[in-house]
């Protein structure tokens, strides 16, 4: 049980002690960007987008290769034929052959040359079988033996000009590295922003529970000094059922606030990463005079807007269509490379076909020239001009819808600033009302349904001071994102 009762403890502590922390909202930011699963993913395109521009550098460098291979043939590469091989095997056989005819003749012309003849006639077959060895060392000789052939190769390769492609794709990994770099960017915005509406509805419904309540405790307060005067047969039964309808109006208007409290802050928890029951406090919470937060500035140059991470993405967009018209136009461009390497093959090539490895060096260069397409290169250029042109349009467009959101932003921003003006200035006059009301009141010269006016007026003029607060604050994290400042 002990065990038991220490493990829920435990658990139980570190959730008490979320709930005492008070949060700043740059603390509530910071939890929301260190948990957010697509700020993780864009983080990880930005490291894609990196090896992939080093991936694109390498193609200036130098590359070598290695290559290798094994065959096994039914037969061998003969360089002789069949034909050919008995011929030379039989060289002296056909020669001493056809000198026997011809002795045969001289010795039928020429008598006398008989004896000579004869002599020479004995060693033909000695030197039949002479030449006939020769021809069978030349057949075996040229007997390459290549059913198990091995090949072996080392390349490399130097590119000297491939018409541009290189630079042109080294130029779009940039681009595209700036692109996952400024998706980013309008990611932590986006994120920023959601945490600064959701932080400050936190605060406005804290603000508008203390509001209620104390609007509760007040018709409470009426409710028992309406009793007091009905006892003393000044007020009526009337007056008092008003009362009672308020007093339950607020108490509705009560657990309406804080069920909307609780939500918010389950929100603000999710979007924080923070457990759902934790229940933050948060800094703002408390203080009656939101106006007195500081906030910085928007940003007052025309240009600001400029700096928006859609509009960063568009011009490198513009940027890497470009460079597609370059490698478009690269493919029908000379193409000039170096070449060098070693190879080995056994048999050997380079000794006849010697049974063992043996290699040469080589160094060259290739051209490679385009001579006629029928106009391929020219279309395909000319399409990839079309959609670097489409780009540029989407960039003016989405420009002039930026300036657009820019400008109204400012106006929301300033509106805001107008309420919360009026609305102090409507507080004023109310809380100036309700206690004329209540004095009067007690005197008896103001009835109890001019108090409830008075007091509801009073409500209705601290909630919209509290909704005034909050939209500035809202207002001009709207007008920041839409600068492309927030959280800069």
């Amino acid at each position: 049980m002990k065990k038991i009762l220490f493990t829920l403890v435990l658990l139980i502590l570190p959730l008490g002690m979320l709930a005492q922390h008070t949060y700043t909202l740059d603390e509530c930011r910071n939890l929301a960007l260190k948990q957010n699963k697509q700020l993780a993913i864009q983080q990880t395109q930005i490291d894609k987008a990196t090896y992939d521009r080093k991936a694109a550098g390498t193609n200036y460098l130098p590359k070598v290769s290695l290559a290798a291979g094994y065959m096994l043939t039914s037969q061998e590469i003969s360089l002789l034929s069949d034909d050919q091989k008995a011929t030379l095997s039989n060289l002296g056989t056909n020669m001493t052959g056809n000198l026997s005819q011809a002795m045969t003749q001289i010795v039928q012309q020429h008598p006398e040359l008989a004896p000579l003849v004869q002599q020479a006639g004995q060693l033909m077959p000695n030197v039949a079988g002479a030449v006939n060895g020769m021809g069978q060392s030349v057949v075996d000789a040229l007997h390459t033996d290549t059913r198990n052939a091995v090949a072996g190769a080392v390349l490399l390769t130097q590119p000297l000009y491939m018409g541009g492609k290189i630079r042109a794709y080294n130029q779009i990994t940039h681009y595209a590295e700036e692109i996952a770099q400024e998706k980013l960017r309008g990611g932590r915005q986006e994120v920023i922003l959601q945490v600064d509406q959701a932080y400050w509805q936190v605060v406005s419904l804290a603000n508008k529970e203390r509001l209620a309540i104390s609007y509760r405790d007040m018709l409470q307060q009426l409710n028992k000094d309406v009793e007091a005067l009905i006892r003393e047969g000044v007020a009526t039964r009337a007056n008092a059922l008003n009362v009672s309808v308020k007093l339950n109006e607020a108490e509705m208007t009560l657990l309406k606030v804080q069920d909307g409290l609780t939500l918010a802050r389950m929100l603000l928890c999710q979007i924080c990463g923070l457990p759902l029951e934790s229940s933050p406090q948060l800094a703002e919470e408390k203080m009656e005079d939101l106006s007195a937060v500081p906030m910085p500035l928007a940003s007052t140059d025309s240009l600001s807007w400029q700096w928006r991470p859609e509009l960063r993405q568009l011009e490198k967009a513009v940027n890497i269509y470009d460079a597609k018209v370059q490698v478009q136009r690269s493919d029908y461009l000379p193409h000039l490379a170096l070449m060098g390497g070693y190879a080995t093959t056994y048999p050997s090539l380079v000794n006849g076909f010697e049974k063992r490895f043996r290699g040469i060096w080589n160094v060259g260069v290739t051209l490679k020239v385009p001579v006629w397409n029928w106009g391929e290169g020219r279309y395909k250029v000319r399409s990839a001009r079309a959609e670097a042109q489409i780009a540029r349009l989407n960039l003016d467009e989405a420009r002039e819808k930026v300036q657009l959101q820019v400008s109204q932003s400012r106006l929301r921003a300033n509106e805001a600033e107008r309420k919360l003006r009026l609305s102090e200035h409507n507080l004023e006059q109310a809380e100036e009302n309700l206690r004329v009301a209540q004095a009067g009141h007690k005197e008896g010269v103001v009835s109890t349904t001019d108090l409830l006016g008075a007091q509801t007026a009073w409500l209705q003029a601290h909630s919209e001071r509290i909704d005034a607060q909050i939209d500035v604050m809202i207002t001009r994290s709207m007008l920041d994102k839409a600068l492309g400042r927030l959280g800069e």
